[in-house]
């Protein structure tokens, strides 16, 4: 039942029931008007006043919005209402949002005491706040939350905005747009959804791409975001050479995260942990993907969510999977997962309890928040983390082969020189790169082009100079063999590699690499 249906339900059975303190929770203050004046206006309540104060209007009648009185603040409205609890039975104070609720204060004592003369003679003072509410004031009655829509509800809200512009302007929206728009939505409040509907169809149409575009448009709205940083999107995010493997299984995925999933068991494709030699492009392929499927990037910064205080650090990691559940459809970039994961051991228990907050996110979230952790020494990673079922895959980023940095090559050559290499000159790169990652391409690559920019041009350019950089740098694997090999040896048995699958010589018997497998293999 959706959270509207529910609380409609409760609020009607508490006013029955004449609680004398309810307690709505909402950040959407005229949806939960509209469900106040709904069960106000009910057949069988015609005899039962019911009055509202606000700080614009004062306190007037619910029904007819009538003024009851002159003086507009609250301490009138409270002194009225008192008057009339003792007058009148079953009479009904609603107050929207008070200050000063979440504290034992003497406004939260005088609504105390006002429900209890209420309660004598059958009162009711129901809250409408977006603010906890001090407890010895919420446990004299009931409480209920009402949640931004879900995406069943937001569908009647899109549907209805449409119907009401149809014939207005061109509406290519199909059923199944408005389901796809509504799942996207699910986060924003009703108020917020029509005011990005209307921005979409102000240009005077709106379109099948549209939907897209009420994606990357949901974020916006989110301007402090907690926890997460946003990543701006530039043209070179989408190159990315090799990793054939994830590009295919990204390329599937995409399909089912922008899919109706309603008439299914099946949920959102939830991420990917990206592990590997550093430098290979785990960090650019989270680009890549917000890049390939238009949206939104965000950043989780691992280390800077650890506080000072007790349940600090637990509070801000809270907060920042909230935040990326509002902000979905986006795609949530953890880097260095390992950094803020890393630490069984710790004495305060902080590592522990982050884990296992981000383990049961991972396992309960139905938004579209895609994750990309990307992480270089995965033994420091809790093995929990590394089981199927937490993240979709797990790929091993390996160094990239000879046709991967063929491809590579091509891309920062370009980027840089503004040309293409020459096909001998480009077969001999390849060679010279053996062991190189794709950040030492780029970091040769970028070190001619820098060359081209104070020589001139590329016509004053050596061919000699680009062979002479690549053979003088020195990447990782060379500096730091053991490590990498270290790296390379546990990928290569626990994980899907990222590129094309080549076999590999090694001593003694070779464990069988993991292979993806796809439905149509």
């Amino acid at each position: 039942m959706p959270n509207y249906a529910e609380c409609h339900r409760d609020l009607d059975s508490y006013i029955s029931a004449r609680v004398p303190v309810i307690c709505m929770r909402t950040i959407e203050q005229q949806r939960a008007l509209r469900l106040v004046r709904t069960a106000a206006t009910h057949a069988r309540r015609g005899n039962m006043p019911f009055w509202i104060y606000t700080r614009a209007t004062g306190l007037r009648d619910l029904r007819t919005n009538a003024p009851l009185m002159d003086d507009r603040s609250l301490t009138g409205a409270m002194e009225y209402a008192a008057g009339q609890f003792t007058a009148r039975p079953n009479a009904t104070l609603v107050l929207v949002e008070p200050d000063d609720l979440d504290a034992d204060t003497p406004l939260t004592r005088h609504i105390a005491e006002l429900a209890r003369l209420a309660d004598t003679n059958m009162g009711s003072i129901i809250l409408i706040t977006d603010s906890p509410v001090w407890s010895g004031l919420q446990r004299l009655g009931m409480s209920l939350q009402l949640e931004p829509p879900d995406a069943d509800e937001m569908y009647a809200t899109l549907s209805a905005f449409l119907d009401d512009h149809r014939g207005h302007i061109p509406i290519a929206w199909g059923e199944q747009d408005i389901r796809r728009a509504s799942e996207f939505l699910v986060g924003v409040t009703e108020g917020e959804a029509i005011n990005l509907m209307a921005t979409v169809a102000a240009k005077g149409s709106v379109d099948e791409g549209d939907v897209l575009v009420l994606a990357q448009s949901k974020d916006r709205i989110f301007n402090d975001l907690t926890g997460l940083q946003k990543v701006p999107l530039k043209a070179a995010d989408y190159a990315v050479g090799g990793l054939s493997n994830l590009r295919d299984w990204l390329r599937r995925r995409g399909r089912l995260l922008q899919a109706d999933l309603r008439a299914t068991d099946l949920r959102p494709p939830r991420g990917v942990l990206l592990v590997g030699v550093p430098g290979c492009g785990k960090s650019l392929s989270a680009k890549a993907i917000a890049a390939q499927w238009q949206l939104p990037l965000y950043r989780l910064d691992m280390g800077s969510i650890h506080g000072k205080y007790l349940g600090e650090s637990e509070g801000r990691f809270r907060e920042a999977l909230e935040t990326a559940d509002r902000v979905a459809p986006c795609v949530l970039w953890i880097d260095e997962i390992e950094k803020g994961l890393a630490g069984a051991g710790d004495g305060t228990g902080v590592p522990q309890r982050i884990i296992g907050q981000f383990l049961f996110w991972l396992q309960e979230s139905q938004s579209r928040s895609f994750v990309v952790a990307t992480a270089n020494d995965v033994r420091s990673l809790p093995p929990e983390l590394l089981r199927k079922g937490r993240f979709d895959e797990l790929f091993f980023v390996d160094l990239p082969d000879a046709q991967d940095r063929e491809e590579i090559i091509g891309i920062y050559y370009r980027r840089y020189l503004k040309a293409d290499p020459d096909p001998e000159q480009l077969a001999r790169l390849v060679d010279l790169s053996e062991g190189f990652a794709g950040s030492d391409i780029e970091a040769a690559l970028h070190d001619v082009g820098a060359e081209v920019y104070l020589g001139g041009g590329t016509e004053n350019l050596r061919p000699a100079f680009v062979l002479d950089t690549f053979a003088n740098t020195v990447p990782l694997s060379r500096n730091n063999p053991e490590q990498i090999e270290e790296i390379r040896a546990w990928g290569r048995e626990r994980a899907v590699p990222a590129g094309r699958f080549t076999a590999t010589t090694a001593q003694g018997p070779a464990a069988p690499a993991r292979r993806i497998v796809f439905l149509d293999d």
